[in-house]
């Protein structure tokens, strides 16, 4: 039985809760595929999978400094309103990319005002400790070509 280490292609079923419990995400009837040792997952789960096999489960908690990160205030920027033309109704809770020295990245929106706009650059989940309720369906050697594309193609995997 082959148990997950670097380049081996996994599919697992998952429910992803935030600390409290509630349900932010989970797999729905299609296992995630990933290329284990790729950093196709945050760093946290990928450690909790290593060595095990298919029909294994188990229960993950993962510190944000291993999922997401954590929360950083200075991520946090006030920007003129004129910054966003062409769009006339920013809500709070919607996404933008945006660039900043040469990098692109996705901003929420947290506060809207006449003269400026309140966007937030960290993940959603940044800052959060995770718990991952984790069903491994299979775990096969990786082929070269998903090895030399950095993931898993197929099933849950990416189509091309």
């Amino acid at each position: 039985m082959t148990t997950i280490a670097k380049d081996t292609a996994v599919r697992f079923n998952y429910i992803l809760k935030d600390e409290n419990g509630n349900v932010i995400d989970q797999s729905q009837g299609e296992p995630l595929a990933y290329l284990h040792g790729h950093n196709n997952i945050i760093p946290g789960l990928e450690k909790e999978l290593e060595g095990k096999s298919a029909g294994d489960s188990l229960t993950a908690v993962i510190e944000p400094a291993d999922a997401y990160g954590e929360y950083q205030e200075q991520a946090v920027q006030k920007v003129p309103r004129e910054n966003f033309q062409g769009v006339d109704d920013i809500q709070p809770g919607m996404q933008f990319q945006s660039e900043a020295e040469g990098q692109v990245m996705l901003v929420t929106v947290t506060d809207v005002t006449d003269d400026t706009v309140t966007v937030d650059a960290n993940h959603p989940l940044a800052g959060k400790k995770l718990s991952f309720d984790v069903e491994i369906v299979d775990v096969r050697a990786a082929t070269e070509e998903e090895i030399s594309h950095g993931h898993v193609h197929g099933a849950g995997g990416v189509q091309h």
